[in-house]
């Protein structure tokens, strides 16, 4: 689970400074207030991570990607070339990371499940250079840095509690240089080769890239409902971006038999089965379920009924909302325990009911899949229900972070909301959600006064 980030110097962001993450982490603000970058910092990395280019040190990505930012010109802040892009990410593994001894493969010399990456990307003659990265695992840290003036990489070992014990060894032999990082993140295969016991850094990058592969994304703009859907077997790894391959999934986990623990000694549930337990919970429909049409043909209908009384009817006949929920519902249940998952304003289309009972899902989600939800959102109703459900005990503020974005001047601002035990927000920001209070007033006032005027009259 990611635990926690800092970024320098990306889009409208001059720097956000050690942004704590929990499983549910909310991002609100007025539009174009800086929450969804941070969104897009962690996809881009993440596609840096997935794409086949190993020279690139960031892939900016294009229409095919989860997003597109362009050059660096572009995402770098104040578009100014002179600055460099830093990001540190802290992350939390299921199990430690134990590095072996090279010289002795009974002794474990590095052990912790506690991680972080850090990297500083600038540009020169229009390519992309990576200054430094570095790893740290529990107390060791490990970082490849560009020297000062010549632009040849060293390798460094440090303690951060100033532990002794380790030190690389160069291999006997002419002293090659080091070439450049693979990506942003990466060490080059020459490490292992000019370093007797430098092998394990490889391990080191292997962790970052399997954090980011359980990193899954769902976009704000999800597609329309089909009146027929097409499934030749296939078993997504998500829901895509627009939530195209919903209906794939579900046929995928019913013929795995995918199930959903509900708690000890109660019989575990079909994923299929928990999502439309979710919709009737939502009050959306009373039950729903993918049907084929021909068997033949491998193509499958959804139907739904709204109530027990209504018969059924297609999905794409009976509103909008349960389609654009639908994708949200089953990517929460659908990805690999540990996951995360990022969404942007999952609330579109949805009921203020339904808004708030979006909070219930994540934390049922949470405490079933042991998952991370990091959303952005304009709902007051969803965030509404977060602080009571925290007040009710039904879930830990210290597992709930909150965090408003705003616009200060040229840049970006980050505000940690701070969450009561009681579910209160005792440095609620000023018109979080507007003036309701100025707008009731105003109507009462423009009320009192239209009633005068027609007295009058």
């Amino acid at each position: 689970m990611l635990t926690e980030l800092s970024i320098g110097n990306f889009k409208s962001w001059k720097e956000i400074g050690e942004m704590k993450l929990a499983p549910i982490t909310g991002l609100f603000g007025v539009n174009s207030s800086g929450k969804t970058s941070i969104l897009q910092f962690l996809l881009m990395l993440k596609q840096t991570v997935e794409s086949s280019d190993r020279a690139q040190a960031l892939i900016f990505g294009n229409e095919k990607t989860p997003v597109n930012l362009g050059s660096f010109q572009e995402i770098i802040y104040s578009h100014d070339l002179n600055n460099s892009f830093t990001c540190r990410i802290k992350w939390r593994r299921a199990k430690n990371l134990k590095i072996k001894d090279p010289f002795d493969q009974k002794a474990i010399i590095f052990d912790s499940g506690d991680m972080w990456f850090e990297t500083e990307v600038i540009q020169e003659k229009d390519r992309l250079k990576v200054k430094s990265l570095v790893y740290q695992l529990g107390s060791d840290r490990f970082k490849m840095e560009r020297e000062n003036g010549n632009g040849k990489y060293r390798l460094n070992y440090e303690n951060a509690k100033n532990q002794q014990g380790f030190k690389f060894i160069r291999t006997q032999g002419r002293p090659w240089e080091l070439p450049s990082p693979v990506k942003c993140y990466g060490f080059p295969d020459e490490v292992k080769a000019y370093f007797q016991n430098a092998g394990f850094m490889s391990d080191l990058q292997l962790a970052f890239e399997e954090m980011f592969s359980n990193v899954y994304y769902l976009g704000p703009l999800r597609e329309y409902p089909k009146r027929q859907y097409s499934w030749s077997g296939s078993e997504p790894a998500d829901m895509g971006q627009r939530g195209e391959h919903v209906v794939d999934a579900l046929l995928a986990a019913r013929i795995n038999n995918t199930t959903i623990s509900m708690g000890q000694r109660q019989k575990r549930r079909l994923l299929e089965e928990h999502v439309a337990w979710w919709l009737k919970e939502l009050g959306l429909i009373h039950d729903f379920k993918v049907d084929t049409i021909s068997s033949s043909s491998g193509l499958y209908k959804v139907t739904v009924r709204k109530t027990s009384q209504c018969p059924e009817a297609l999905i794409t006949d009976v509103g909008f909302g349960v389609s654009q929920i639908l994708p949200v519902l089953v990517l929460c249940f659908y990805v690999p325990e540990g996951s995360t998952i990022i969404l942007e304003q999952p609330e579109i289309h949805l009921h203020p009911s339904v808004q708030a009972g979006l909070a219930d899902v994540f934390i049922d989600a949470v405490k079933r899949k042991n998952i991370q939800i990091i959303f952005e959102s304009h709902s007051e109703h969803l965030l509404r229900r977060i602080q009571r459900r925290v007040a009710e005990n039904k879930i830990s503020n210290e597992k709930i972070a909150l965090y408003f974005c705003e616009m200060a001047g040229s840049h970006s601002e980050l505000s940690a909301l701070d969450l009561e035990k009681s579910g209160n927000i005792i440095n609620w920001p000023k018109d979080f959600f507007g003036d309701e209070f100025g707008e009731l007033a105003a109507t009462v006032k423009a009320g009192i006064e239209r009633q005068k005027n027609e007295q009058i009259q």
